[in-house]
């Protein structure tokens, strides 16, 4: 009886280690990740200027808002109304200027430019 208690109880804990071990995986590939956006120059150097929310709301009306809308509230392209709220500045960033969302273009605004967009559109 002893036996058969304990295969189960060998199964769990089987289980439980491959789930941990998943965990630490994904953990590590997140952090991964995380570093790799931060080392990127282009980034670091947007993130350590301080953006101009006006100036930002100027390169926004001139590049996005043919499709965002004026006040970013939707229009060929997606509201960015609250944007900030569940995008963080990394993915900000990475969407402005990947142009991997087609039909968004790709946009390379000079770092200045960035901060100041990236300002203006955590208003939003």
């Amino acid at each position: 009886m002893d036996k058969q208690l304990s295969k189960p109880d060998a199964i769990i804990q089987q289980l439980i280690l491959l789930a941990m071990a998943v965990l630490l995986t994904l953990m590590l590939g997140v952090f991964g990740i995380h570093r790799i956006r931060v080392s990127d120059p282009y980034i670091k150097s947007v993130l350590s200027i301080s953006g101009n929310a006006a100036q930002g709301q100027a390169i926004f009306q001139m590049n996005c808002a043919g499709c965002h809308g004026w006040q970013g509230d939707g229009s060929v392209g997606p509201s960015l109304q609250g944007v900030s709220k569940h995008k963080s500045r990394y993915g900000l960033i990475h969407q402005v200027v990947s142009g991997e969302t087609p039909p968004m273009p790709q946009f390379q605004p000079n770092t200045k430019e960035m901060a100041d967009l990236l300002s203006y559109l955590e208003t939003l």
